[in-house]
């Protein structure tokens, strides 16, 4: 279960007294200064020092083949090979591996470590206050009540043998490139929500939501086993008509395009993310570790309040995805839901409505 924020700060807080009893033990990155720690890890000493320590706790427990390197070093490799892709000479030669083959290891291991942190980082709303608060801020930003994520299909490049032809095929995805892709969900400031296990490229959206807890946990509302009422997923419309619907669809854009830059710092940081390796269909968990591992960090390094690096070009724009070959037929709930929301709030005899009716008729959207 997720810690609630003032128990996530308390124990952050906590862990940083303890750091600093513990200020005379050396740890290996001392010997790099805030600029080179930064340069090589994309975090502060600070979130590193959190990490670290989070992380060493685990490790502990584990029956560990690789050689026998220090818990702070496995996790410099590991921070190094997310922030850059290949692990750098420093780094290398700082923990007394020659070659990287012996790095992936290690990395394979703190991945699976750090993505079992999701639990305590990672963190969909669900109790009443949780999904309220995250309501407000949407609302706040983009004017559309009731909304408790954003959600994308992220997609990740890999390299997959053209020689399976069947295998190669299935990770080729709309825009021609082999990917793989895992659901994504963040709130209105950019934190991960949640973040599902990665399938081949070519896999359609809608199987990935009804796959997914989150899908798993709208169909329970939808069935009236929970206290709350029927929930949908809020598109945008294709062909708006007339000033409420373009208006609806520029606040949809406004919130939507918090995924994309959300996507954008957290490929900027972990540059892992733009090119995964090579990947076989059978065996994609240790992708998913990847991809989950960095979505831990990401969350992290935001309570950190530590910046991307500068963008080196265009930020992605989001993945179209692949839609079903024959589409279900649309849910007229879900049409009346959004046309609902439409007349409530972008219409011109909303504008003089109290925000608060909203607030009281909370669902999810």
């Amino acid at each position: 279960m997720a810690f609630a924020l003032p128990v996530w700060l308390a124990v952050h807080e906590e862990l940083l007294r303890h750091g600093e009893a513990d200020c005379g033990t050396c740890s290996c990155f001392d010997e790099f200064d805030d600029e080179a720690l930064f340069q090589l890890f994309h975090l502060s000493r600070p979130c590193v020092a959190f990490i670290a320590d989070a992380v060493r706790g685990r490790l502990k427990t584990l029956p560990l083949d690789e050689p026998g390197l220090p818990a702070d070093a496995m996790v410099m490799l590991a921070l190094n090979y997310y922030a850059h892709g290949v692990n750098s000479a420093p780094v290398l030669q700082r923990v007394g591996l020659s070659q990287a083959d012996g790095a992936a290891l290690v990395v394979g291991t703190v991945s699976g470590v750090v993505a079992a942190m999701s639990d305590e980082f990672i963190s969909f709303p669900l109790s009443p206050g949780a999904k309220a608060n995250v309501a407000s801020k949407v609302e706040g930003l983009c004017g559309i009540p009731r909304v408790l994520g954003v959600l994308a299909p992220a997609h990740f490049k890999i390299r997959a043998s053209p020689y399976e032809k069947n295998s190669f095929r299935s990770f080729v995805n709309t825009l021609g490139y082999t990917s793989v892709v895992s659901q994504i969900v963040c709130d209105s400031d950019g934190n991960v929500l949640s973040v599902d296990r990665c399938c081949v490229g070519s896999t359609c959206e809608q199987e990935m939501w009804e796959s997914s807890s989150e899908g798993k946990e709208m169909e329970k509302e939808l069935l009236g086993l929970t206290p709350f009422c029927i929930t949908h997923i809020l598109t945008p419309l294709s062909v708006p008509d007339g000033e409420s619907e373009i208006r609806f669809n520029e606040a949809h854009a406004k919130i939507h395009s918090v995924m994309r830059t959300t996507l954008g710092s957290l490929k900027r940081r972990f540059r892992c993310l733009m090119q995964l390796g090579f990947a076989q269909e059978a065996s994609l968990n240790k992708k998913s570790n990847i991809i989950k591992a960095c979505c831990v960090l990401h969350n992290i390094a935001k309570k950190f309040s530590v910046p991307p690096p500068p963008p080196a070009g265009k930020i992605e724009a989001l993945h179209p995805g692949k839609q079903l070959s024959a589409p279900a037929e649309v849910d007229p709930e879900a049409l009346q839901a959004r046309q609902k929301v439409i007349d409530e709030n972008f219409s011109v005899v909303s504008s003089s409505q109290d925000p608060a009716v909203h607030m009281r008729q909370y669902c999810r959207v």
